[in-house]
């Protein structure tokens, strides 16, 4: 227990400290290529983020632990929206662009709704995490061809924080935070599952819980340093792309190395907090637009909402433990 508590500790340091590099890196790449901060953070910082969890279902499904990285998947998204983004929130306000509202958030809510119906079942086959895979594809290249066809979205580009890193030393600076950000949430996730398997805990807990929050951690670093640079597009981006790729990648894998059974609650309890989650999120969106804060075409996400949104996180992770 004493290793597993110093690998946790050592591995939260790495990962903030790799957390900078990594998005410092994301912008940079952004500004040098002409992307929008909104999509590099659906596709760049989203895949580099949920490179723990997809890491983690493959490892798992290969191992015979579907449940555990099915429990990831949903338990990531949940995290990413009340405690993430949550967090995020209380530290520095964010901006919702307007393309956000009209394609992102939709697109989020329609594979939600989507993978819901495949597993409504209680079976996770070959074929829905095929459908899931293709889904996922369609939709990122859907949304990368959309930006250059956009010119507010390009105009906005423009107007992000300038002074970006030459193209070597962004890229440089991505792929090692990156693979800190990786090495440091496996460290934490080793520790973690070390301590929760001694005190006899079920996989689908252990992946709802502790494995969901380590590999979580990544996306709570790279949000906050990406609001605290004043980078709010790369931040909401990073948590919609990131809960898109667990959706239809990390919860695709244990169906497509084998057809899994879901544990009824996974479906009735889990699924369903994440999708009333995600649909909280899409309403308090459109109602911020409202905001006096709000600016033309822009959605105001202040700390009221975070608090909220932590608040809910602390509940369901009590009611989970409850009901152990």
């Amino acid at each position: 227990m004493l290793l597993a508590a110093a690998t946790i500790l050592f591995g939260f340091i790495v990962l903030i400290w790799s957390a900078d590099l990594f998005v410092a890196g994301a912008a940079s790449i952004a500004k040098n290529m002409g992307l929008s901060p909104i999509i590099i953070g659906l596709t760049i910082v989203s895949v580099g983020t949920s490179a723990p969890e997809i890491l983690v279902s493959i490892t798992a499904s290969i191992s015979g632990a579907g449940e555990l990285a099915i429990g990831n998947a949903i338990g990531s998204n949940i995290a990413n929206i009340a405690l993430v983004l949550g967090v995020t929130l209380l530290v520095a306000p964010v901006m919702v662009q307007a393309r956000c509202m009209k394609a992102e958030v939709p697109i989020l809510l329609l594979a939600t709704a989507g993978v819901g119906l495949l597993i409504l079942d209680g079976v996770l086959s070959r074929m829905d995490g095929w459908l899931m895979i293709a889904a996922l594809t369609f939709i990122v290249t859907l949304l990368v061809r959309g930006q250059f066809r956009n010119t507010e979205l390009l105009l906005e580009a423009g107007n992000e924080p300038q002074h970006p890193l030459p193209t070597g030393r962004a890229w440089l600076s991505f792929l090692f935070g990156l693979v800190l950000l990786i090495a440091s949430s496996k460290m934490l996730v080793w520790g973690a599952v070390f301590a929760a398997e001694e005190l006899g805990v079920s996989k689908l807990i252990i992946g709802l819980t502790i494995v969901a929050i380590g590999t979580s951690l990544p996306e709570l670093a790279a949000t906050v340093a990406s609001a605290m640079r004043g980078h709010t597009e790369i931040a909401l981006g990073n948590i919609i792309g990131s809960n898109l790729f667990n959706l239809l990648a990390v919860m695709a894998i244990p169906g497509i190395v084998a057809t899994e059974t879901l544990d009824p609650e996974a479906i009735s309890r889990d699924y369903l907090t994440m999708t009333l989650l995600t649909i909280f999120l899409a309403i308090a969106i459109f109602v911020s637009r409202k905001r006096d804060k709000s600016s033309p075409g822009h959605a105001y996400l202040g700390r009221s909402l975070g608090t909220i949104l932590v608040s809910f996180y602390g509940l369901y992770y009590y009611l989970l433990h409850s009901t152990m």
